[in-house]
C-alpha cells in the first residue's frame, strides 16, 4: 500500500466531507471573503493613516492605527466575557462580523467624503476590533461542533488556509486598488466583506451533534477551565512564547533589508510574500498530520520554524533568505489548525467558546510584546544578529517542549488521540 497516496486520499476525502457540512457550506464562503477583505486592510489601514495625519506625525498616528486594529481584542476577550459566553458559535461570528462592518463602514464614508480625522480613525479602528477575539472563536468552536473529530484538523486548515491566502493575495490587491481609487474605498470593500460573513453566520441555525450541547456540564470561564487541564495549560503557554519570539522578526527584518541588504520595499515585499504561499500550502496540507498527536507536531513545527530563520541570521545572501521563509512558512502553516485541534479535544463542549477566545487574549498581546522588544533589541545588536537570536531560542523553545513530552505523564495523556482518530475511522 502507497501511504503517501493513501494519506493524500484520505486528506481529500476529509476536505469533501468538510464542504458537504451544511452549515460549513454556507459559512464558508463567508469567511473566505472575510479574510480576503482582511488581508487588503493590511495595507489600506496603514496608508490612509499616512495620508490624514497632521504634517510630521505620520509615523505616530500609523502605528496608533494598526494597534487599533488588532490590540483591543483581546481585552474584548477578557471585558466582555459574560454576554458573549451566552451567545452560539454562529452568533459570535455574527456579532464579530457585524461589528466589524459598521466601524469600517463608518470609517470609509468618513474617508470617502474628506472628513476622517486620525482621533476618530483610531477610535473606529479599535472598536471594529473588540469581538474579534470572540470571532475567531466561534469559527472554531463551530468546526468542533458541526464536525467529527477526525475531521476537525482539516476544518481548522481550512481556516487557517483563508488567513494565509488573504496574507498573500489581499495586500496586492489593496495596493492597486489603493492607487486606483484611494484607501477609503478599499476599506469599504473590507467593511462590504464583514457585511457577507455577518449575513451569513446570522442566517444559520445549528443542529447540536451528540455530545456538543453547549448546556451540558457546569459554566466555567475559559481562564478556570485551562487552568484545571495541564495540556491545555501547557500548549498556550508554549504558544505564546513561541509567538513571543516571533514578534522581533517584524521589526528586524525591515531593518534587516533596508540596512543590511540595502535592498528595496519590493525585496521585503517579496520575502513576506515567499513566506505567504508557503504558509498558505502548509495549512492547507495540515489535514495530512491530523491522525498525528497535536504535541509532538507543535514542537517540530516550533523547531522547524527557527531553523528556516538562519539562513537569513547567518549570510546576508537573499536566495538562502528566500528559500528559508519559504521552508518556514511551510512549516509553520500547520500549526493554528494542529494547536487548536488540541484545544477542541481537550475542552468540554461548553466552554470551548470561551477558552478560544481566552487563547486570543494571551497570545495576540505575546507577538505584540514580542514586536515592541524586537525594536530596542535591533537597536542594540542590528537587526541580522535579532533574527539569529530569535531563530536560535525559537529551536530551544521547540526541543524543550520536544523533551517534555517525554515525560510519562504527557505519554499517557497524548496517547489517547491517535487511538481515538483510529477507531473514528474503522
Amino acid at each position: 500500500m502507497n501511504l503517501p497516496h493513501s494519506g493524500v486520499r484520505e486528506w481529500a476525502t476529509s476536505v469533501g466531507r468538510v464542504l458537504r457540512q451544511p452549515t460549513l457550506r454556507r459559512v464558508l464562503p463567508g469567511m473566505l471573503v472575510s479574510a480576503l477583505g482582511d488581508g487588503m486592510s493590511a495595507v489600506a489601514v496603514a496608508w490612509l493613516a499616512v495620508g490624514i495625519a497632521p504634517p510630521g506625525q505620520a509615523g505616530v498616528w500609523t502605528a496608533l492605527a494598526v494597534a487599533a486594529y488588532t490590540l483591543p481584542a483581546p481585552l474584548g476577550a477578557a471585558l466582555l466575557a459574560r454576554p458573549m459566553r451566552r451567545l452560539n458559535p454562529t452568533r459570535l461570528v455574527a456579532a464579530d462580523a457585524t461589528l466589524r462592518a459598521v466601524a469600517l463602514g463608518a470609517v470609509a464614508a468618513l474617508a470617502i467624503t474628506g472628513t476622517l480625522g486620525p482621533l476618530v480613525y483610531a477610535a473606529l479602528l479599535a472598536a471594529s476590533s473588540l469581538l474579534h477575539s470572540w470571532g475567531s472563536a466561534g469559527a472554531y468552536t463551530l468546526v468542533a461542533q458541526l464536525l467529527p473529530e477526525r475531521d476537525q484538523v482539516t476544518g481548522n486548515a481550512l481556516l487557517s488556509t483563508f488567513a494565509q491566502a488573504a496574507f498573500v493575495a489581499g495586500p496586492a490587491l489593496a495596493g492597486g486598488l489603493t492607487a486606483l481609487v484611494g484607501a477609503g474605498w478599499v476599506i469599504a470593500a473590507d467593511a462590504a466583506s464583514f457585511a457577507v460573513l455577518a449575513v451569513a453566520a446570522a442566517t444559520v441555525t445549528i443542529r447540536h451533534s451528540p455530545g456538543s450541547d453547549a448546556s451540558a456540564g457546569p459554566e466555567r470561564g475559559g481562564w478556570r477551565t485551562i487552568a484545571e487541564r495541564p495540556r491545555l495549560l501547557a500548549m498556550i503557554a508554549v504558544t505564546c512564547v513561541f509567538f513571543f519570539l516571533y514578534g522581533p522578526v517584524e521589526v528586524a527584518l525591515p531593518v534587516h533589508v533596508a540596512y543590511g541588504l540595502h535592498g528595496s520595499p519590493g525585496l521585503l515585499g517579496l520575502y513576506w510574500s515567499v513566506f505567504g504561499i508557503g504558509a498558505t500550502a502548509g495549512a492547507l496540507g495540515a489535514g495530512l498530520l491530523r491522525r498525528r498527536a497535536p504535541e509532538p507536531v507543535v514542537a517540530a513545527v516550533i523547531v522547524g520554524w527557527g531553523a528556516a530563520l538562519l539562513p537569513i541570521g547567518l549570510t546576508d545572501a537573499v536566495v538562502p533568505g528566500l528559500i528559508g521563509l519559504a521552508v518556514g512558512g511551510l512549516i509553520y502553516g500547520p500549526f493554528t489548525a494542529i494547536s487548536t485541534a488540541l484545544l477542541q479535544r481537550s475542552t468540554p463542549p461548553q466552554a470551548l467558546s470561551r477558552v478560544l477566545a481566552t487563547r486570543s487574549a494571551l497570545t495576540a498581546p505575546a507577538t505584540a510584546l514580542g514586536t515592541l522588544l524586537g525594536g530596542p533589541a535591533v537597536a542594540a545588536v542590528g537587526g541580522r544578529t535579532t533574527l539569529l537570536v530569535s531563530a536560535l531560542l525559537t529551536i530551544a523553545l521547540g526541543l524543550a517542549a520536544a523533551a517534555a513530552l517525554r515525560s510519562p505523564g504527557h505519554v499517557r495523556a497524548g496517547a489517547a488521540a491517535p487511538a481515538a482518530m483510529a477507531a473514528a475511522d474503522a
